[in-house]
């Protein structure tokens, strides 16, 4: 292990060493020059960690904050506050993972935990991403039934199979290109929030003096807001795509990704900083914009797209079902190839299989069959008849039980010694990565006891 990169190894990255051909994926394509403009050099840092807090605001995150504010009104709007911290130091941690030890959350597992660790957390993973990914294709499906009269059911399998074809003959890069554009539709809840005209005094009061009610119903919604706010394909991709970065850069073996410097740190810390508040402020105002309109007219039970989509009225008016259904078809579009990629990511370094986004079909058959089964798998969730909203939902309570698990495993490796050498975690990042895990617990756990009063 090496925690502290080098200068010297630094200043090799461009030295006349031989290039080896690789494919650069999503992200950061080089680090900043300093003669560049503070604009671009700021742009030019952010990576992963703002892909990742995009493809937070996925569909079941969409679903889950409207069928809050929807039920609960104001009464959680806090949580966008105080999850923010707690997620982004979550989110640090398994960059830093990744950047010091060169390897996937699941290949440093492989490397220094038990087998019976790793089958675990990878197994929790491959079934949370499968569930979130089929209910996505399903939100995607529900989506385009707003501008296309075909029933939904039948435009679920060909969404599926084009988002497959995508990520197997296409690049993720080309996805997220596209896709990443149309998810800034979200925003649309910010002017909508706004033209609601709430009562600011009570946005105020619900932001920044946390509500807490003891029952089932509140309990429930608020492991679901966790649980889609801080999940588990989060930890394990967001690792993962460090070492993309890093072999993007021409460090191509695991002993030139070891370690990481303090401006390297740094980096990661702003990029994954920058996502998180980017997701935070589209969930935030998703609750807003929900609560102002859907609950203040007692629209409290969320039963379609269509529902859904009344809380951009304010803004759209009659055009709401059509800004709600694109953003959320390039929400779900950037989110379901992140979903199966970190599954299929996860399971390849468990089985030392060869795996990347950007590689050839033939040359990771594994990893891309693991993508298509995640997929495919999942897609069959939405002939069960599960309502698509609640299916949404429910999913975001799935991860928010199995999130905590794999959180509290996450925090252990990156103070262990053995594995980040230096670089454990420091008074800071330790609280608010314990706090998360320990109230996520305790959610689950509030939500049990009070299960039968909802």
């Amino acid at each position: 292990m090496a925690p502290n990169r080098s200068k010297a190894r630094d200043e090799d990255d461009d030295s006349g060493a031989p290039s080896i051909p690789y494919s650069e994926p999503i992200g950061v394509s080089r680090p900043p020059e300093e003669k560049e403009g503070l604009l671009r050099r700021f742009l030019d840092l952010l990576g992963p960690g703002l892909i990742t807090g995009a493809s937070d605001d996925d569909p079941s995150g969409i679903g889950t904050y409207t069928t809050a504010g929807a039920s609960l009104g104001f009464a959680t709007l806090w949580t966008a506050i105080v999850t923010l911290p707690l997620m982004s130091a979550v989110q640090f941690v398994c960059a830093k993972v990744g950047m010091v030890c060169g390897k996937g959350l699941a290949g440093v597992l492989r490397q220094h935990y038990p087998r019976w660790v790793l089958y675990a957390s990878v197994l929790l993973l491959v079934v949370a991403n499968t569930i979130n990914a089929g209910t996505d294709i399903g939100a995607i499906a529900a989506s385009i039934n707003l501008i296309v009269p075909v029933p939904a059911v039948w435009l679920v399998v060909p969404v599926a199979v084009a988002i497959v074809a995508l990520q197997v003959w296409g690049s993720y890069r080309l996805i997220a290109n596209v896709f990443k554009w149309l998810t800034l539709t979200l925003f649309a809840y910010v002017g909508a929030a706004f033209l609601a005209r709430p009562d600011w005094g009570e946005v105020l009061r619900a932001t920044f003096v946390p509500h807490l009610t003891f029952n089932g119903k509140y309990l429930l919604t608020l492991v679901a807001i966790l649980g889609t706010t801080i999940s588990p394909y989060l930890f394990f991709w967001q690792a993962s795509e460090e070492v993309e970065e890093e072999i993007s850069m021409g460090r191509t073996t695991e002993e030139e990704r070891e370690g990481a410097t303090d401006k390297e740190l740094k980096h990661a810390a702003l990029d994954t900083n920058v996502g998180m508040i980017f997701c935070n402020l589209v969930f935030y105002f998703v609750i807003l914009a929900s609560a102002a309109t859907l609950n203040k007219t007692g629209h409290t039970d969320i039963q379609s797209a269509t529902d859904a989509a009344k809380a951009l009225e304010p803004l759209a008016g009659p055009a709401a079902k059509y800004l709600f259904a694109v953003g959320l078809i390039g929400a779900g579009s950037l989110a379901v190839p992140v979903l199966t990629g970190s599954a299929a990511y996860a399971v390849a370094e468990t089985f030392g299989w060869k795996y990347g986004l950007d590689t050839k079909p033939w040359e990771a058959k594994q990893f891309y069959a693991i993508i298509a089964a995640s997929t495919l798998i999942g897609t069959a969730i939405n002939f069960i008849g599960i309502n698509p909203i609640n299916a949404l939902f429910w999913t975001a309570v799935i991860n928010g039980l199995l999130s905590p698990p794999l959180l509290i495993l996450i925090m252990l490796v990156s103070n262990n010694r053995k594995v980040m050498g230096e670089r454990t975690n420091g008074r800071l990042v330790n609280t608010l990565g314990w706090a998360a895990a320990v109230i996520m617990v305790a959610a689950a756990v509030g939500m049990f006891l009070t299960w039968n009063q909802q």
